[in-house]
């Protein structure tokens, strides 16, 4: 197997010898629906909030992990995720038109948000009128996550310029020329395992295509679960991370997409350590990683 980028290290408490990388981070979870205090321990040092209440701010202070949050959904009126028992009340905000787009940023923003999350799920109710999300995106002065569902929604966000994706598309097989425009302006968070929780589907076939064929073209892949959605384990998958390597990403960059902070700060004092060798199988190895302080490595 191709060597990943990390330093082999001994880990000092342990004596185990392996690889030390910065932090392994999960770019989609919803923090409320899940026992995070395990995350570490599964291999997690950092993680991305992308959609709550305002009660994230105190969810994040009491994660044993760094947290960077998206605060609330910014959706239509009557949109996706507002009719959802799993919504808490508060974690949508509506935006009728182009005049709220402002308001609804700055308020996410002052919430402490590092990016801003919209949705555009027009197989569950009304979405953002082109106007309004490209004055969403016009106004954020973070990065702008959607959540894209749906027939002709990538098509939507790529013209309202939205440089990330929160789920890999998974309902239509996407066109060569959105993948081409993808990989020259988009981030897309993989989430497939989703789509079958081990067991394969035509919807994860989908989006494993459409992710290979970004990837190919170019486009940066982060990883992610949305974690507290369904029967997936916390801390790291592996199940995610083989449909990762199924979709042509080989070590070094399945290692980018654990590791890539493209939200929130840096982490200096832990590291995610793998213990032992490589091995042929990159996936079922990443997922041995736990979370360990970066004071307890020294070269192997």
């Amino acid at each position: 197997m191709e060597r990943e980028p990390g330093r082999l290290v001994r880990h000092l408490p342990t004596g185990e010898e392996g690889t030390a990388f910065p932090v392994f981070r999960d770019h989609h979870v919803h923090l409320g629906l899940v026992g995070y205090d395990a995350l570490s321990d599964g291999g997690i040092g950092a993680v991305v909030d992308l959609g709550w209440s305002p009660d994230i701010v105190d969810l994040a202070d009491a994660a044993r992990i760094p947290v960077a949050y998206a605060g609330c959904f910014l959706t239509a009126p009557g949109g996706y995720p507002s009719d959802r028992a799993w919504a808490p009340e508060g974690s949508t905000r509506t935006v009728a038109d182009p005049s709220q787009a402002a308001a609804a940023v700055a308020e996410q923003v002052d919430l402490g948000a590092s990016l801003v999350k919209v949705v555009l799920n027009n197989e569950a109710g009304p979405v953002l009128d082109t106007a309004t999300l490209a004055a969403v995106v016009d106004a954020s002065p973070v990065p702008v996550v959607a959540h894209v569902q749906g027939p002709g929604m990538l098509r939507v966000a790529l013209d309202a310029g939205v440089a990330v994706l929160a789920h890999t598309p998974w309902t239509e097989r996407a066109s060569d020329d959105e993948i081409a425009r993808s990989a020259r302006s988009q981030r897309w968070i993989s989430t497939l395992d989703i789509h079958g929780y081990g067991t394969s589907s035509p919807e994860q076939d989908t989006a494993v295509d459409n992710l290979s064929r970004f990837h190919a073209a170019g486009g940066e892949v982060l990883y992610g679960t949305d974690l507290g959605n369904g029967d997936l384990p916390v801390g790291l998958n592996e199940r995610e991370l083989a449909l990762l390597v199924r979709a042509g990403l080989r070590p070094r960059a399945l290692v980018h997409a654990l590791v890539a902070p493209f939200a929130g700060p840096a982490v200096s004092d832990r590291l995610s350590f793998v213990p032992g060798s490589p091995g042929h199988d990159a996936a079922a190895w990443l997922s041995r990683a736990r979370v360990v302080a970066a004071d307890e490595t020294a070269a192997g």
